[in-house]
């Protein structure tokens, strides 16, 4: 049984102790967070489990084999560094930390000590990126031509964070898995409408370009009426959109497209066909992501797998949030980006 530590039972700790308390090769064994009412109100639904408010009993103690951070982001660095430290594994939420040299330092901390780095990258884990993911491998769309996504709704505004580096790590993460590359520029623009005095925006377009000219247009806000998570994914054959709203039709892949036809009475001259055929909704799996999550950090520590939201994958997110929020103070100028690999 894998000994499992838990900081943090605030919006999203408590679906990680839930799902690391389900695995049947792990044991929670002990909870954390500095609200003692809010530590005490999840604790109630896991009385065999230890609470504490200081996070040093979970990272000391040697009955804890890995430690779960699903902390505000400004103390991932912190955290993950003291559990590394320590001679624990490290699940850490997303982002990885705020900036990429804290994330470098991470992943060189748990590669000097042997010890396994995954970040929380749900949508990696997600059924319905799952299926895009088995779609654009066996070539269903034809060749990606450019990507719209949406990623909108009022609230919840962050207060150590603008509303790029709070939504946006789950489009990079998913788009970087579904690519199999990074972005090799990144541009940025948005305004801080509500927070001004603080400088924190809460709208925001982000332009990527990823390798083979495949563009990529992410709006985030905190400022829309209505909820909505939706991408589109534009092929040279065929056409996907992804709705993690809906509830029974996540994917709808669509046999749309433009096939230009030669014309061969004048030299160089062609011809534009619409085409409008079917719209095909996939099966997608049901199951819940975290769940599956929870599940490969742990098989990953038994190197049963390959971590596919590892250390190296965290930091080329962060890398790219970096270089966003960058052009984002410089009018939306376009950044280069340097990858790793």
């Amino acid at each position: 049984m894998i000994g499992i530590g838990v900081i943090g039972c605030g919006y999203w700790g408590p679906n990680l102790i839930r799902n690391f308390n389900s695995q049947p090769q792990a044991k929670l064994i002990a909870i954390s967070d500095l609200d003692e009412k809010r530590l005490n109100q999840v604790g109630l639904l896991y009385p065999d489990t230890r609470k504490t408010a200081n996070y040093e009993d979970l990272v000391n103690d040697p009955a804890i084999d890995a430690v779960v951070v699903a902390t505000p982001m400004s103390t991932h660095f912190k955290l993950g560094m003291a559990a590394l430290e320590a001679g624990k594994h490290v699940f850490i939420e997303k982002p990885m930390a705020t900036n990429s040299d804290d994330c470098r330092t991470l992943i060189a901390a748990a590669a000097a000590r042997n010890l396994k780095l995954m970040v929380g990258h749900t949508f990696v884990y997600s059924p319905p990126v799952r299926m895009i993911k088995s779609l654009l491998d066996d070539g269903e769309l034809g060749d990606i031509y450019y990507v719209n996504i949406a990623r909108v709704n009022l609230g919840i505004f962050q207060k150590d964070a603008n509303v790029i580096w709070d939504l946006a790590p789950h489009d990079v993460a998913m788009l970087n898995f579904l690519f199999g590359a990074e972005p090799v520029a990144v541009s940025a623009t948005g305004h801080c409408y509500v927070q001004k005095e603080l400088g924190i925006e809460d709208v925001a377009f982000v332009t990527l370009e990823y390798p083979g000219g495949r563009l990529v247009h992410i709006h985030v806000s905190w400022l829309d009426p209505k909820k909505i998570r939706t991408c589109t994914f534009v092929g040279s054959s065929k056409m996907l959109v992804y709705d993690d709203v809906s509830p029974s039709e996540k994917i709808r892949v669509y046999d749309k497209g433009v096939d230009v036809q030669p014309h061969y009475e004048g030299f160089g001259e062609f011809q534009l066909q619409y085409r409008s055929g079917d719209v095909f909704l996939p099966h997608v799996d049901t199951y819940e992501p975290l769940k599956a999550e929870a599940a490969h950090f742990l098989d990953m520590i038994q190197d049963k797998v390959v971590c596919q939201s590892d250390g190296t994958h965290g930091l080329k997110v962060v890398e790219v949030l970096e270089a966003a929020c960058l052009s984002l103070k410089d009018d939306g100028r376009r950044i280069a980006l340097e990858l790793i690999g």
